[in-house]
């Protein structure tokens, strides 16, 4: 019944409701005659007219006060006070009619008893029908599950609301740890202590749980997280308090844990100084605005109002995207800066050179590279011609149209790499180190980070398809350890450090300790209410399955290829002291190299990175191959 009247066309609600509340005017009007003649009344003579005058004053003023246009199941306090003025507006208006007209055997009193029966009857079908229409009945725990909310504030009750709403869910309970809310209810809804969870989640068979605490410090969430993790239950969260002031909670706001929450720590804050520095009113071009990372840069740079802003992508839907969602962004916020999609590949020079004698940017990010190690691998002339030259074309491009800064977006992977990828990017901060050396109009630095959760090709969206699909969750080693951060503090680091460069500078992120992947994996298993199939647990639901280490890549991931990293302006960035080679040294080992990489010469390219990137021939040999290279220690202009 309630799937028919909520499917009817909305001409026809409104028609229902109408006729109801006429039906009810003329009620009102006879309950109130009954009760102020002291017998059952029926009109005769005068007494007809407030039967005609109450639905032909009420009903107009309901609909100038829009009352017809509400949706009875999200009736809230401002529909029930509109409600209210509007029979207070009819009731004068009845009232001084009745004064004037002064009708014989028709009581003056009736002025404020109809409204009053009036406005109580309106009030009582509006809740009637809310509450018919919401009902989660018997169906809710069928169609979704039987869920906790952890978090008895006002985010709390405002999601208990959306469930009520939704019928996808039976809420079983709230879980607080204020002793005033514990062992009482909210709307009809218990608070349960958090160590009664374990003993409620067996009793009452609870599938879900959901943060409700978007205002937590990441040191609570994370000892909640880690109290629920061993119970066999799903945890997701609610957005964050600027998604939640823009309206009303639903079921479909409910997500997984954030990236933070399998991060383990407080996300680096940003300095608003430093990050406004040489963006305001500027020409900002991203290379590889369409990529994780190059994306995220132009969504922290547009907030900064530069004057134009450069995107710059060979993938033409990752471009369309991204221009997209900015020019959404600049509407929100009412931001005057002209987006420029930009169609070209960093290995088209000829392309660069137009684009930046055309509009000649002052600041330029380049993030447009080839990342991920195995496709690298197998194909390293694409790689290095992509990573190292496609670094050189651009800031070549640079310098020739007289930009002011240069930041290259590097990798963890570039300190002692074992790899083509990780040498390729180790190769481009070579380039640029020597361009520093070489010149001082365009100062060029580097920013280099580890691994970015939830960057396309990273191991947490990986997991979560894995896990989708009922597992297994792949790791390469069990003993594989990789240095974390999100993409919004990547973004950040790179506009920071971008600001602090001297020129030739390596900046890198003091990101904590760096993380066990199997134990991400674990985490992730666990916090979604399954667990880890195992020797000691054969019946568990997911397993984890260890394939072993792909071609190139390492056990563990290194920052620093020197020591004693020098502290900058931000306490969580570190400027690192890296030798380099000179242009004159470099030059022969790029010419080779792009010989090498043009022909698709493995050994000529190998050759070449074994010369030139420490650590790259100890990795393959066992020893050092740069003993008769004129080694440098760069030193900002």
């Amino acid at each position: 019944m309630q799937s028919r009247v909520l499917y009817l066309p909305r001409a026809v609600k409104q028609l229902v409701v109408i006729a109801l509340d006429l039906v009810l005017a003329l009620f009102a009007t006879w309950l109130a005659y009954t009760l102020r003649l002291d017998a059952l009344h029926w009109p005769s003579g005068a007494q007809w007219w407030v039967y005609v005058l109450a639905p032909l004053l009420s009903i107009p003023i309901f609909i100038r006060f829009g009352l017809y246009r509400a949706i009875f199941r999200y009736t809230g306090q401002a529909a029930l006070q509109a409600t209210g003025l509007a029979v207070f507006i009819y009731g004068c208006i009845l009232t001084g009619i009745l004064l004037w007209m002064q009708w014989p055997m028709v009581p003056r009193s009736l002025g404020v008893l109809q409204p009053l029966i009036f406005l109580f009857l309106v009030g009582a079908s509006r809740a009637f029908a809310r509450f018919w229409l919401a009902d989660q009945g018997h169906t809710s725990a069928q169609v979704g599950g039987r869920l906790l909310i952890y978090g008895a504030g006002t985010a709390g009750v405002q999601t208990a609301a959306a469930l009520r709403m939704s019928q996808q869910y039976a809420l079983l309970g709230f879980i607080d740890d204020d002793p005033t809310k514990v062992g009482r209810s909210l709307n009809g809804v218990p608070v349960f202590a958090p160590k009664e969870v374990p003993q409620v989640v067996v009793q009452q068979g609870v599938t879900d749980i959901l943060l409700a605490l978007p205002s937590a410090t990441r040191d609570r969430r994370n000892a909640i997280l880690d109290s629920l993790r061993p119970l066999p239950v799903h945890i997701r969260t609610l957005p964050g308090l600027s998604d939640l002031a823009s309206g009303r909670v639903t079921v479909q706001d409910f997500r997984e844990l954030d990236l933070e929450d399998l991060l383990g720590r407080d996300p680096v804050p940003p300095d608003t100084a430093l990050l406004a520095r040489e963006l305001a009113s500027q020409v900002v071009l991203v290379s590889g605005a369409g990529g994780s990372i190059g994306g995220e840069l132009t969504r922290q740079i547009v907030l900064q109002r530069p004057r134009q802003l450069l995107l710059l992508d060979h993938n033409e839907f990752g471009l369309y995207s991204i221009h997209q969602e900015l020019q959404g962004i600049c509407a929100a916020n009412r931001l005057h800066v002209e987006l420029i999609p930009l169609l070209g590949s960093v290995a088209n020079p000829a392309r660069l050179s137009a684009i930046f004698e055309a509009y000649r940017p002052a600041t330029v990010y380049h993030a447009a590279a080839y990342k991920h190690v195995p496709l690298v691998e197998g194909n390293p002339g694409e790689g290095i011609l992509n990573n190292v030259f496609g670094t050189l074309n651009t800031a070549r491009a640079a310098m020739a149209s007289g930009a002011r800064r240069f930041v290259l977006i590097s990798t963890d992977k570039a300190v002692r790499p074992t790899n083509v990828m990780g040498a390729s990017k180790r190769m481009a901060e070579l380039v640029l180190q020597a361009l520093a050396l070489q010149q001082s109009a365009t100062c060029f630095t580097m920013v280099r980070f580890g691994n970015v959760l939830g960057s396309s090709g990273s191991v947490v969206p990986l997991f979560r398809r894995q896990l989708a699909d009922g597992g297994p969750l792949t790791v390469t080693h069990a003993e594989v350890t990789r240095y974390f951060m999100t993409i919004p503090e990547a973004a950040q680091l790179v506009l920071q450090a971008g600001a602090m460069a001297a020129g030739g500078d390596v900046f890198v992120l003091d990101m904590g300790e760096p993380v066990k992947i199997i134990d991400l994996a674990r985490r992730m298993v666990e916090l979604s209410g399954l667990r880890v199939r195992d020797a000691d647990h054969p019946d568990g639901d997911i397993e984890i399955t260890v394939t072993g280490l792909r071609p190139g890549e390492k056990l563990y991931e290194e920052l620093l290829i020197g020591d004693q990293p020098e502290p900058t302006a931000h306490a969580r960035i570190m400027k690192a002291h890296e030798a380099c080679l000179s242009w004159d040294a470099l030059q022969p080992h790029l010419q080779a190299l792009r010989l090498g990489a043009e022909q698709a010469d493995l050994v000529a390219i190998k050759s070449v990175l074994q010369t030139c990137v420490q650590g790259y021939g100890d990795a393959l040999h066992g020893h050092d191959m740069r003993h008769n290279l004129p080694v440098l220690h760069c030193q900002p202009h």
